[in-house]
């Protein structure tokens, strides 16, 4: 549930970031390029400036390599500009990064040395690369999930520190995933929700946690921050300010948007149709039903419910297991415990005649309601069609292959991030 406080959320980041320089003797930020970790970025700054602060932090940068010439100079002309307050990281890493364009593989290696005929383009100046890191925590299985928290372990025990605090910009408006981190009770810091224990004495921060999209902007407009070009660019294509991503452009969050290459940075967009194959397919049918997006179409003579059993069917036993206890657990929260709309998708659900109860507001302050539903909904072809839940939602995580049911909203289970850790261990010398 959420609890809205006095402050807003500006005044209520900076005590936020307050806390942690109070509290952390080693802190870095982490920064993609995007609107998020830009706005965090200047905020903390700003912290720094006005309290005279003149230790250094740093600033970590994991750069992808296939990105949109306007995202690679705003983040190098930032980096460059803040040499005074903080020491600079970018990282140029052959790490495993995921891969949603391609049948053949589920990953891709930016700035692979073995491939680097077919870099999309040179590597930055004075980046940390395969051939000068001193990581001793390096091997080629590293994903960038796992790369993040080695480095953070390593920056720690660099900088002989007790307490580490790495600043993330994740907003819980985001995703259901994202909330879950804030809506959590264990491993924080002092009891504050905003914070992650990732390893012994290294924590993930995340002053900006309660901004939504709006409040980032206004933020950039008010307070004169820079920002990266290319969400101007975005605008003039016509993409709201909730479609605006930067991001790898080969994951399974990128996918609809692949083909703005084409018209953005065309030189770009043809070297990343050499660089990793299926991305050409991906750009074209990248919002179509190939990729099982919301438009797919329903079989003749069946619901979505029937539909979703004859998918089971096709599946083994274990696979049909796995995916029918998702489901269930799905279906027993939206019947009894409800999850939390806000009043435009309540409306949408009344126009379109899909049944439901409500069990009361948030808050006093929210316009968010607890829904519930006697009878889970067949379809929901609604604008906020990703917060309901529905059999048709159930057919698109099959179809996509997507194991841990990400697009209902789950995360990763103890157990299946164990199992995975136990495979990357037995198949690592391969």
């Amino acid at each position: 549930m959420k609890l809205y406080q006095e402050d807003n959320v500006y005044i209520a980041s900076k005590k936020r970031i307050e806390f942690v320089f109070n509290n952390f003797d080693n802190i870095y930020v982490s920064f993609s390029g995007g609107k998020d970790s830009g706005v965090m970025l200047n905020l903390v700054i700003d912290y720094m400036k006005d309290n005279n602060i003149k230790k250094k932090i740093s600033i970590y940068h994991l750069d992808y390599e296939a990105q949109y010439d306007q995202t690679t100079e705003y983040v190098i002309t930032t980096l460059n500009s803040l040499k005074e307050y903080a020491n600079i990281y970018h990282i140029c890493m052959p790490i495993k990064t995921q891969c949603a364009v391609s049948m053949s593989h589920t990953y891709w290696r930016p700035w692979n040395y073995n491939q680097k005929d077919l870099w999309v383009r040179e590597l930055p100046e004075n980046c940390i690369h395969e051939e000068n890191h001193n990581f001793n925590f390096w091997n080629k299985n590293l994903t960038d999930y796992n790369f993040n928290i080695e480095f953070g372990k390593w920056l720690h025990k660099k900088e002989e520190a007790k307490t580490t605090a790495c600043l993330v910009g994740i907003r819980t408006d985001e995703s259901l995933n994202r909330f879950r981190v804030i809506a959590k009770t264990k491993n924080t810091f002092q009891n504050e929700k905003y914070t992650t224990k990732i390893a012994d004495n290294l924590y993930n921060i995340y002053p900006v946690y309660d901004f939504t999209t709006n409040d980032i902007w206004i933020a950039n407009s008010k307070l004169n921050y820079t920002y990266n070009s290319l969400y101007d660019i975005f605008f003039q294509a016509g993409l709201s300010i909730h479609e605006m991503r930067v991001a790898s452009p080969f994951n399974d969050c990128a996918i609809g948007t692949l083909k703005l290459y084409k018209t953005i940075n065309p030189s770009m967009w043809a070297r990343m149709v050499n660089r990793v194959n299926g991305v050409n397919f991906a750009s074209i049918y990248g919002n179509t039903n190939a990729f099982a997006w919301k438009n797919i179409t329903l079989p003749k003579n069946h619901t979505w419910k029937s539909y979703l059993n004859f998918l089971l069917s096709t599946l083994d036993k274990n696979l049909r297991e796995h995916y029918q206890k998702k489901f269930n657990t799905s279906i027993e929260f939206w019947k009894k415990k409800g999850g939390a709309l806000n009043d435009e998708i309540i409306k949408e659900l009344k126009s379109n005649k899909i049944p439901f109860s409500k069990k009361g507001k948030t808050s006093n302050q929210s316009n968010k309601e607890v829904i519930t539903f006697k009878k889970y909904p067949d379809k929901a072809d609604i604008k906020g069609f990703a917060s309901v839940p529905s059999y048709k939602r159930m057919c698109i995580v099959i179809m996509k292959n997507d194991f841990t049911c990400k697009y209902m909203g789950f995360a990763p289970t103890k157990n299946e991030n164990q199992k995975r850790k136990s495979a990357l261990e037995k198949y690592k010398n391969l």
